[in-house]
């Protein structure tokens, strides 16, 4: 339920907050809307998805890592990689929070966006084990500096999401404002 290749005005409102010279993991990246995005940033793109036609796809047109992973099926394809910014949207595997907070390093941003609890009166995904509960994302990224936070429903198509732009702490403050984008 998004707009084809369009990304999120989500992600492209609080992307320009990653740093400089950074690194972005796209979780579940399908065609690459938000891959291609934050390449445009200049940023080092790794994309990852079970869809080895999709990523095929990207693997010809943007300059980037492109992993093919069953991540509900199999282990995570990352260890102990890290990136200035991860982006997952319209994705939800609970069993994965400690993978996707792990990926993101000290200083960076976690971008999330996705269906919440409400949508099923909209469609699909309607079961519970693929809706956000109220303030979820807040629960998860417990103890980062939260950017900003909503939930509630969106129009075009009608859908409930919840979305959050928090970044991991751990980088000094010295070390931060250095690889801040100019504004």
């Amino acid at each position: 339920m998004h707009s084809g290749s369009l990304p999120s005005a989500w992600i492209t409102r609080f992307a320009p907050l990653v740093l400089r010279n950074g690194t972005a993991l796209d979780v579940a990246c399908g065609t690459g809307r938000h891959a291609r995005h934050m390449q445009s940033l200049g940023l080092q793109v790794t994309g990852l998805d079970r869809d080895a036609a999709a990523i095929d796809g990207l693997r010809g047109d943007i300059q980037g890592e492109w992993i093919v992973a069953d991540i509900e099926n199999g282990p995570w394809p990352l260890p102990h990689q890290q990136f200035d910014a991860v982006v997952v949207t319209n994705y939800l595997w609970r069993p994965l929070w400690p993978h996707i907070l792990d990926s993101v390093a000290a200083g960076g941003l976690l971008l999330y966006e996705t269906f919440a609890a409400g949508n099923e009166a909209f469609g699909k995904p309607s079961r519970a084990d693929f809706l956000l509960q109220p303030g979820e994302l807040l629960q998860v990224c417990a103890g980062w500096h939260i950017v900003a936070f909503e939930q509630g429903r969106l129009t075009a198509p009608d859908r409930v999401v919840q979305r959050i732009a928090a970044r991991k702490p751990g980088l000094g403050p010295e070390a931060y404002l250095q690889r801040l984008p100019s504004a």
